[in-house]
């Protein structure tokens, strides 16, 4: 037995992956040079550093669209992380491309989630826009707060008390562009942006199910013609349908049939999930307190930890909204019912 340390790996990367895939030895590198780990490549480095940071284990902490405390069973963004990187390394793997950055991407790609979801990145895009001014309505004020950026933030400046975790360059993009119309400069990152949907448009209908306000017979037939006719049938749709249309055009695709019929599940959700009166409910509640939380911290800014104002450059609303960001729910709701709710009197 002998060790294969970092370089033993480099090469291996060189003689067993595609060759259009990203090598670790070819990385545009970090913004601060650091000594090469004996052991590890740069990208599994920044695996570990994400897998390591605070800001990860906060994940566990926080709604991916339904409360954890309902349920022991409903994902969390931490098991949608985990999802994720499971399903995009599978693709990865099938088209021997960088298993390592893959994986680096989709542990990160979440960071910069704020605690309830999605709702508290609508909630904390509109309170930021209040404070400067901006209608919280507008697509401007949409644009304050995304978390793919805060994602980026948190790994580049918020971490290890504001020096970051100094990822590769390779890294930090397909974190920043895992989400919308944006497009990674790797065919890793853009695996990632496409697991990141299978991911969440198939757990989001299972979490539906279990909480009673989806039955997988409402599902449109269609979807079923096309994806197959439950959870995991679609997966193994959906992955496969990836790979070898990926393979065959040289490019991170699905076929027009199943990429259409995924989006036709994504547009069943926010119609009859994200809507749904059990989750519109605790929306309300999260929105008000998200915006509480907010103008408290605005007017109390000494109140925030001196480690978020001594990286907001003098910036107070920055620095309230990288402190809430980071927040898990239960600490989000403590705080508020700290701040907020009396206490009764004690005799």
């Amino acid at each position: 037995m002998r060790v294969r340390g970092r370089e033993d790996q480099e090469q291996r990367e060189r003689a067993m992956l595609a060759e259009d895939a990203a090598l670790a030895a070819e990385s545009e590198g970090r913004d601060r040079s650091t000594a090469p780990d004996a052991l590890r490549t740069d990208y599994q480095r920044d695996r570990d550093k994400i897998l390591h940071s605070k800001s990860f284990r906060r994940l566990s902490h926080k709604t991916q669209v339904f409360l954890a405390s309902e349920g022991d069973h409903f994902r969390t963004r931490l098991t949608h992380t985990l999802e994720v990187a499971q399903i995009a390394r599978t693709i990865t793997r099938a088209l021997g491309l960088n298993e390592d950055l893959t994986e680096a991407i989709s542990l990160g790609h979440d960071l910069g989630h704020t605690p309830f979801g999605h709702t508290g990145e609508a909630a904390l895009a509109g309170a930021l826009a209040r404070h400067r001014g901006i209608d919280p309505a507008s697509s401007q004020a949409a644009r304050l707060y995304r978390h793919n950026e805060q994602s980026v933030r948190v790994v580049e400046r918020i971490e290890n008390g504001g020096a970051g975790l100094n990822l590769t360059a390779e890294v930090r993009d397909g974190i920043l562009n895992h989400t919308g119309n944006l497009r990674a400069e790797t065919l890793e990152g853009r695996i990632v942006a496409t697991a990141d949907r299978i991911a969440y448009v198939n757990h989001d209908i299972d979490d539906a199910i279990r909480a009673g306000i989806l039955r997988e017979a409402d599902l449109p037939e269609a979807t079923h013609r096309v994806l197959g006719a439950d959870h995991s049938a679609r997966i193994e749709t959906l992955v496969r349908d990836m790979v070898e249309t990926s393979a065959a055009e040289g490019d991170i695709r699905m076929s027009p049939a199943v990429w259409d019929a995924m989006m036709e599940l994504r547009a069943f959700l926010f119609a009859n999930v994200y809507t749904a009166p059990p989750v519109m409910a605790e929306v309300e509640k999260a929105t008000h307190l998200i915006a509480d939380l907010f103008d408290y911290y605005a007017a109390h800014i000494d109140e925030v930890p001196a480690d978020y104002r001594a990286i907001s450059d003098g910036d107070d609303l920055r620095a309230v909204t990288d402190y809430i960001a980071g927040m898990t729910d239960r600490f989000a709701t403590s705080t508020y019912q700290r701040l907020f709710i009396p206490h009764a009197l004690s005799y």
